[in-house]
């Protein structure tokens, strides 16, 4: 499972806002944890968070969230959860402003995969000044659990960045792919992927 999500998603190029959403729901909810501990409730999240869809996350009410509380599929963290609510709020919000989530987010790296060479893990910052300009703009914005260091997360996970060492196939792959890099900025809701499960 973990092998597949860097082989097939980490450091990819994300231009679709329920991705963006997805994920901003995960690393939230990663908060203190690992990321594998998430990764194992992926599918639970999806099914609990209505397929990552902002505007009917945004509707959660109270039975809602007591629901969200008793279920064994997610991380039963109360402010996590009440986060992902207030979030999706927070991200309608971006979307009506900028058009897309994508538009915003991707305009604090000029619009264009960040290419880092790094030689060891251990050259891979916990954040960068990108991350922290987003993390205060973000919080500015009225979202919850995006300190610089889960925004960096976002930023690797939905490839903003390219961290991924040297020595490893993903990273010529994925610098190939950014010099074919063209953002959709009207990405949208409506332009998104499918409403399916993920198979991890």
């Amino acid at each position: 499972m973990y092998t597949a999500y860097h082989d097939e998603e980490w450091g990819t190029p994300v231009h679709d806002d329920p991705t963006h959403f997805e994920f901003l729901v995960l690393e939230g909810a990663q908060a203190g944890l690992s990321w594998r501990t998430v990764l194992l409730r992926r599918a639970g999240y999806w099914r609990a968070f209505a397929g990552f869809d902002p505007r009917t996350v945004a509707r959660f009410d109270e039975p809602k969230i007591a629901k969200l509380l008793r279920d064994p599929g997610i991380i039963r963290n109360r402010q996590k959860v009440r986060s992902a609510i207030g979030n999706a709020r927070a991200f309608l919000t971006v979307q009506k402003e900028f058009g897309s989530f994508d538009a915003f987010i991707w305009s604090f790296v000029g619009g264009q995969p960040r290419i880092n060479a790094w030689t060891a893990l251990s050259q891979i910052p916990a954040k960068t000044v990108e991350s922290e300009a987003l993390s205060r703009e973000l919080v500015r914005r009225g979202f919850r659990f995006v300190g610089p260091t889960i925004v960096y997360a976002h930023m690797q996970a939905c490839g903003l960045v390219n961290d991924h060492l040297v020595s490893c196939f993903r990273f010529r792959q994925l610098t190939a792919l950014a010099r074919q890099h063209s953002p959709r900025r009207g990405a949208t809701a409506a332009t998104a992927r499918p409403p399916k499960p993920p198979l991890r």
